[in-house]
This record gives structure tokens, sequence and C-alpha cells, in this order.
């Protein structure tokens, strides 16, 4: 069955309305604004609905389109010597996987990381945070956006176009190397069985560049009036969030730096409802 990039389209202005819709009923829990809570969630409810009828058909789109411009660069599998594409380019959109990060409390870093399972309930969430803060570190469940360790791999349903593409094309990538050097010794690397820091990182960097440039071909071929991706610019009220974002953590580093961990975490939780004033609804800094 061949489609058009309508349901494509379609989906993704879906995901921006839901995203909207999403933030309106925070703005009104945190108290930031009215509205009925019953309604909303209704309306939201509706459109999720529509997207998820959406989804295959989109999957199935997308999947098509990046073959076809990996076609034309001449990326095909790297082991058989001809032209042939294996694995098939496959995705699934989801929610992917969870992933706890566990960092020390006196320095921002990964120290390790721990997949878990979709679709956990915020109880649960809070819950193994606690359990792991306990342990004199901090931590965070972060839900992933993409995910390479199954087969189709998992990118996740409520991002934009972009993001999408770049992300499916990136996860297919990770299945496209491991039938090389580079890929199978990442693979060891993933298992535990050979830990090599270098080794992933020069997967992810060669996946993640490939895969941003496969986002832009496919994007001048198939959706022109939206190959190029709008830079974050202040609200209408002036307030920049990412430079917010970045005064926040050159603070953080700096009370950390000489040992103020209890003020450094006060900071981060008095910016967190600050940035919720704003309209800016993160979990947990």
């Amino acid at each position: 069955v061949t489609y058009g990039t309508e349901p494509v389209i379609e989906y993704f202005s879906l995901v921006e309305r839901i995203k909207v819709l999403g933030q309106q009923i925070k703005a009104v829990q945190y108290g930031n604004s009215t509205g009925d809570l019953l309604l909303l969630q209704a309306e939201l409810e509706d459109l999720e609905a529509k997207r998820r009828d959406l989804e295959n058909t989109v999957e199935s789109v997308l999947a098509g389109q990046i073959k076809a411009v990996m076609a034309e660069e001449g990326i095909f599998n790297p082991v058989v010597g001809f032209q042939v594409r294996f694995p098939p380019v496959s995705f699934k959109l989801v929610n992917p996987p969870n992933l706890l990060v566990v960092s020390s409390r006196d320095r921002i870093e990964s120290m390790h990381q721990i997949t878990l399972k979709q679709d956990l309930r915020l109880e649960a969430i809070e819950d193994i945070e606690k359990q792991v803060d306990n342990l004199g570190v901090s931590s965070l469940v972060v839900q992933l956006g993409g995910f390479a360790g199954t087969y189709p791999a998992l990118v996740i349903n409520n991002a934009s176009l972009h993001f999408t593409l770049s992300t499916a094309a990136e996860e297919y990538l990770h299945h496209y190397l491991a039938f090389t050097p580079l890929g199978f010794r990442y693979l060891l690397d993933t298992l535990g069985t050979k830990r090599d820091y270098d080794i992933a990182t020069m997967n992810e960097t060669v996946a993640g560049m490939i895969s941003k440039e496969i986002r832009s071909l496919v994007l001048e071929k198939y959706y022109p009036a939206q190959s190029i991706e709008d830079s974050p610019r202040p609200d209408e009220t002036g307030f920049d969030f990412n430079r917010e974002m970045r005064e926040i953590r050159k603070e953080v580093d700096r009370l950390l730096a000489v040992g103020e961990i209890e003020q450094a975490e006060d900071f981060m939780e008095e910016k967190r409802l600050y940035l919720a004033s704003k309209g800016y609804y993160i979990r947990k800094l």
C-alpha cells in the first residue's frame, strides 16, 4: 500500500495540538489558569485516539521515505556484497522504555543508567527515585526518545517530525552498524560483555551525525515546507527557557563546586516552581 504525505502531516499536527492541550491542563492543575478539567481531558483523549489511529500508517510512510533516501545515498547492508538492506528499516511509534539515571549528589554526572519498563505510573517513578536517593546519590527517571535494543526500534510517539525522523534513522543505524566491527563492539559494551566507553561514544556520534543528514534529505524531498526547524525563541512575555536553564545549570555547578549540596538541591526545586509559573512544567530538576 502506498500512502502520500498527508497522514504524516496530519499526525504531527495532532501531536502539536496534544502538546498545547497538555500544557493547558497542567496550567489549570497548577492554578495558573482556569478551565474545565473534565472537558479538557476528554478533548485530549479524543486527539490521542485520532493520533493512535494514524500511527501504523505514519510508521510505514516514514520508514519507506528513510529507506528511499538511504538507497539514493548508497547505504546498504555492510556485509552482503550486493545492494540489499538488512535489517529492513522498521520502527514503532510508542512510549519507549524509561531510563533511570544515577548521579552523585556533589557533581552532575551520569554514574549509572538502568533501563526500566514502559508506562510506569508517576507513583512508581517517584518511589524508585526515593529508594535510589536514599543510597546517598541523586537519581532521575526519564523517558527515552528512542530505543534500538529491540527490533523494530522504538521511537517516542509525541515528538516533532524533525525529531521523529532523526531518531528513527539513528536507531536504525544502530541496527545497521551492528554488522560492522564498530557496531558489534558497541553491542558488547551495551550488553556489559566488554565495556568500552570510546567505542560507545564513536558509535553514538556516527549514528547521530548520519541520522541528521538523512533527516534533512527526507525533509527536503518529501516535506520541503517543513525542512527548516524553528529555533527556540523567547515566548511572548520575553521569557527565554533555554537561557534560564543555562543559568540554573551554572549556578548549580557553582554551588556544588564549593560543597553546598543542600543549597543546590533547594535552588533547583525553587527554580522548578518558578519555571512552572512561566508555563514550563518539569517534574524534577
